[in-house]
Formats: C-alpha cells, sequence, structure tokens
C-alpha cells in the first residue's frame, strides 16, 4: 500500500499543539484538549498519517472510533485504509439494535454499543481514540468487540497519560495500546 506524503511531527511538536486546561472538569485535573490539536491541519495530518503508517499492513478490517474524540482520529484514518469505520457510541445514541458493553466511571457507570451485525469473528479491528487515562472505556470497547465475536489488533491513542494506569489495564486483557506522546501527570 502507497500512502499519500505526509509531515511527521516528534511526539514534542504534537504535545505542543494540545492545548492543557487547569482545574477541568474539577479542581486538580490538567485536562489535555486535543481539540487544538484537530483545528491544525497539519497536525491532524501528521496524527492520521503516523496512525496509517503502523496499521498500513496490520490486516485489519475495520476501525473503530470510542466516541466522541475517537471519530476525530478514526473515521479519516479509515478513509486513508480503505476500512470500514465503526462508531462505538454511548448508550441510546445508535438507532438499529446495538450490542453493548457496561464500564465503571469515578461516578457511576456508562455504556458503549456498536450495532449488532456491524463486527463478526472475520474482523480484525483497531479500536481508535483521543487519550488514554485510566483505560477503563478501551477495555469496555474491547471486551464488547471481543464479545461480537471480532478480534482486537491493537488500540491506538493519540496521548497517553502514564501515571493513570490505563496501558496496565489494557495488558491485564490482553491488549496492547500505542501512543503517540505522553503527558506526566494527570
Amino acid at each position: 500500500m502507497t500512502l499519500p506524503q505526509h509531515t511527521t511531527m516528534t511526539p514534542e511538536a504534537l504535545k505542543s499543539l494540545i492545548r492543557t486546561i487547569p482545574d477541568y472538569p474539577s479542581p486538580g485535573v490538567m485536562f489535555r484538549d486535543i481539540t487544538t490539536l484537530a483545528g491544525d491541519a497539519a497536525g491532524l495530518r501528521a496524527v492520521v498519517a503516523a496512525f496509517a503508517e503502523r496499521y498500513c499492513n496490520a490486516r485489519l478490517t475495520a476501525i473503530v472510533g470510542i466516541e466522541a474524540r475517537g471519530f476525530i482520529f478514526g473515521a479519516p484514518l479509515a478513509c486513508m485504509l480503505g476500512l470500514a469505520f465503526i462508531p462505538a457510541r454511548k448508550k441510546g445514541k445508535l438507532p438499529g439494535p446495538a450490542a453493548g458493553q457496561d464500564y465503571a466511571l469515578e461516578y457511576g457507570t456508562d455504556r458503549l454499543e456498536i450495532h449488532l451485525g456491524s463486527l463478526g469473528p472475520h474482523d480484525r479491528v483497531l479500536i481508535v481514540d483521543d487519550l488514554l487515562a485510566t483505560g477503563g472505556t478501551a477495555q469496555a470497547a474491547v471486551t464488547l468487540i471481543r464479545n461480537l465475536g471480532a478480534t482486537v489488533a491493537e488500540c491506538a491513542f493519540v496521548v497517553d497519560l502514564p501515571n493513570l494506569g490505563g496501558r496496565a489495564r489494557l495488558a491485564a486483557i490482553d491488549t496492547t495500546a500505542f501512543t503517540l506522546c505522553a503527558f506526566d501527570g494527570d
């Protein structure tokens, strides 16, 4: 597969395009806002191209993007690789019959859903999201995809927050994570 020319960016260059918002959504949290990266054409292209380079020969059949920021990177990646894009949506957002997986949050539970029939035993998928923190949402996506009979090749994230343990949580369920940059702390 031949990919279009692109500009590569170092992890430091990518990090410089990600805005940090202190005390959001609660005091003490340093929120890593990727909308500034997505709003930079060269940055967005560099992220999608870096993922495409890594996965162009991975024998994938689909990209699963986790709502909502996983859509920003997952959909163009699917287009670039000529693959299906499957949205993993929050409960009640899909119009047709869906399979779901509940997962824990600090303050309760949430649920990810994928349309029934969109994935099956013949599928090998990449999960894409913007950020790996505790790994709870990604773990729910892996479990959901496996319950549908598909294989998860890997999870790809733009940002890793290694102090929050998401990579270890995914490793505990035999899933690897690939990230383009990392921020120490929360």
